[in-house]
């Protein structure tokens, strides 16, 4: 099933012994779309600290109500480890993060995550033994992760003109990979949302807040209406 990312803002995410914070935003790979982490903001719990939850440990999303269902605990939350918030999600913090949870790389295989298509729906063995750096580091290619709040709001540049904004994406509650992108066009206000297939992106670029599409003006005007989701 589809979801709106925009409807999530705002829900509680609740740990094995109690409530962890509300979802503030989404890290997604713009590469192949996937939904990586789950932003958390905890409140008063770790002031200051950003906090990322994996889809690996998110349970089957509620469609009745607004928790999202974490396979951890608050004490193994609190001990993961730590990231800036003003700086970019590196690949050695992912690497360190799921060393920390014992979960496979998702960027080594060919599937969406790794040697599967899904992320894994399971409690994860209890945290490793921090890594002391030593012996082979598994490699990768650089991360490439936006941040969904940010991206939103992002002009939409068609082959013939700018046209419109990005205002939501729709991703699948099963693999967590978004398909579509929900653009505004019009009046700010009045206007109508139509979906655009994330197949069809070219480019992001943060330097001027655009996303790039290989369809004219004509084409995205006439795309397919967004109709109500996840409701």
């Amino acid at each position: 099933m589809l979801r709106s990312i925009k409807q999530l803002y705002g829900d509680k995410l609740g740990a094995l012994d109690g409530e962890i914070g509300d979802v503030k935003d989404f890290y997604f790979d713009d590469q192949n779309w996937a939904v990586r982490y789950v932003v958390a903001d905890t409140g008063s719990w770790l002031t200051g600290r950003l906090v990322l939850i994996s889809p690996r440990s998110v349970g089957q999303l509620d469609h009745t109500g607004n928790v999202l269902r974490v396979g951890l605990t608050r004490k193994q939350i609190e001990d993961s480890p730590s990231i800036d918030s003003h700086k970019p999600v590196s690949r050695q913090f992912e690497e360190e993060y799921h060393r920390y949870y014992g979960w496979p790389y998702y960027w080594q295989g060919d599937a969406l995550w790794g040697m599967n298509g899904s992320p894994v729906m399971a409690l994860p063995p209890m945290p490793s033994t921090p890594s002391n750096g030593s012996g082979a580091q598994p490699k990768g290619p650089d991360a490439s992760l936006r941040s969904a709040q940010a991206v939103n709001g992002y002009h939409l540049r068609a082959t013939d003109e700018v046209l419109g904004h990005v205002c939501d994406f729709l991703f699948d509650d099963q693999n967590w990979k978004i398909d579509h992108l929900v653009i505004k066009i019009g009046h700010r206000f009045s206007g109508k949302e139509v979906l655009v297939h994330v197949s069809q992106v070219t480019e992001i670029k943060f330097e001027d807040s655009t996303v790039s599409v290989n369809l004219t003006r004509e084409v995205v005007e006439n795309s397919p209406a967004c109709e109500e989701v996840g409701k």
